[in-house]
């Protein structure tokens, strides 16, 4: 099957959020004309995973996509996982979405490579791989995914002049980074890649961790839905963006859509969860009770009726 490839900049390590600011640059193109961008950064990376895949903005298809968060960086421990892993899906007709995230030790099928950690398939095969393991593991057809790693997510967050959150509890996490106090709290990079990678601070591990994430993904999509919707906002937006941005073989009307269709996706409206986990421990954590209903009932509409 041919590829093809984008390199894009975005908001956030796994974020919805990339979708809507590749949109709005490519509705600044088509406005004022293709800019140059400068060099610097790659922040993100935007694959086409599915050759024969169109993004018509048709109102009556639900839409599915993954993000994923990998942990790449300098002076890290080599290799490039999905530690962060969630499938957005689109219902546009209902106006509505779900963030459908998998705990990164979760044991499930790699093609070509047997059981092991879900985050590994991004280091066996790439994002090709990564995407084929969860679109197997839940039964629908992922025709994009997108990958940032910890330099990117650092940037793009202090580009956007950090994130608002309220943190939920105590977080107190030597490994993460975090320092937190229970309360509103307003996050630079740093803070919000600290914020997404606590896991210790939890009863419930990497769940928290993951529901976090998406919960952080909903707050950039806040802030820019409050910013950005405005020509003079996008405009700032795409001054920021055009010097860290490459693309590559994506059609920029599909850009335009995901944005228009982001924009309209009401953050209250998108429900945020974890795939449920079983038994074991590392690379044995098992599916828990659950998981296939909640699979079958995301699959049909990308809503939850059920769950």
């Amino acid at each position: 099957m041919s590829r093809r490839r984008l390199l894009l900049g975005t908001l956030l390590g796994p974020p919805l959020c990339g979708i809507i600011v590749a949109g709005l640059l490519t509705a600044a193109w088509l406005v004022v004309g293709r800019p140059t961008p400068t060099q610097g950064e790659t922040w993100f990376r935007l694959e086409q995973v599915v050759s024969e895949a169109h993004f018509n903005g048709n109102l009556d298809q639900p839409f599915f996509f993954l993000l994923v968060g990998s942990d790449a960086r300098e002076g890290g421990p080599g290799g490039s996982r999905g530690d962060s892993l969630h499938l957005v899906g689109v219902n546009p007709a209902q106006g509505a979405a779900t963030i459908l995230g998998f705990p990164r030790d979760l044991s499930v099928p790699i093609p070509g490579s047997g059981n092991n950690k879900i985050n590994a398939a991004l280091q066996f095969g790439g994002l090709d791989l990564m995407t084929q393991t969860v679109s197997q593991l839940v039964g629908v057809d992922i025709p994009y995914a997108m990958v940032t790693d910890f330099g990117g997510f650092i940037g793009m967050v202090e580009e956007m002049g950090g994130i608002d959150v309220n943190i939920p509890a105590p977080m107190h996490d030597v490994n993460a980074g975090t320092n937190f106090d229970p309360g509103p709290l307003h996050l630079d990079g740093h803070g919000a890649l600290a914020f997404s990678r606590d896991r210790h601070s939890f009863g419930s591990g990497d769940v928290a961790r993951s529901e976090n994430q998406a919960y952080l993904m909903l707050q950039a999509l806040t802030q820019l839905r409050n910013q950005h919707t405005g020509a003079t906002g996008t405009l700032g937006l795409l001054g920021i963006l055009g010097r860290h941005v490459e693309l590559k073989g994506v059609s920029f009307n599909d850009l335009y859509r995901f944005a228009r269709l982001a924009l309209a996706t009401d953050p209250a409206t998108v429900r945020n969860v974890v795939t449920p986990t079983g038994g074991g421990t590392g690379a044995d954590l098992a599916l828990g009770p659950g998981a296939q209903e909640l699979f079958q009932d995301f699959r049909d509409d990308a809503v939850l009726q059920t769950h």
